[in-house]
C-alpha cells in the first residue's frame, strides 16, 4: 500500500486541475462576444435620446413635487444618456481605417 499513496495524491490533483482549466476555458468562451456582435453597432443614439427625454420629464415631475435631490439625479442620468448618444454618433462618423491600410 506504500506505492498507492502517491497515486492517491496525484489523481485528485490532476482531476481538479483539469476541471479548473476546463471551467476557465468555458467561462472565457461564454463571456467573449462573437465577431458578429462586435461588428454590428450596439449603439442606438435615437433610443438613448428617447430615454434621456423620458428621464428629463421624470426629473421635471420630481422637481415639481419637491423632491429636489431625486430630480437632480434624474437630470444627471439624462445628461449622461445625452453624452452617450453624442459619443455613439461621433463613433459612427469617425471610423478609423483598419490597421495596416
Amino acid at each position: 500500500m506504500h506505492h498507492a499513496t502517491p497515486l492517491r495524491r496525484l489523481l485528485p490533483a490532476l482531476l481538479a486541475t483539469t476541471l479548473l482549466a476546463g471551467g476557465v476555458l468555458l467561462g472565457q468562451t461564454a463571456a467573449a462576444p462573437t465577431a458578429e456582435a462586435a461588428v454590428s453597432g450596439t449603439c442606438h443614439p435615437e433610443q438613448l435620446r428617447r430615454q434621456a427625454h423620458v428621464e428629463r420629464n421624470r426629473a421635471a415631475e420630481l422637481k415639481r413635487l419637491g423632491a429636489r435631490e431625486d430630480a437632480r439625479r434624474a437630470y444627471a442620468r439624462a445628461d449622461a444618456l445625452e453624452r452617450r448618444a453624442k459619443q455613439c454618433e461621433r463613433a459612427d462618423e469617425v471610423v478609423a481605417p483598419p490597421f495596416g491600410r
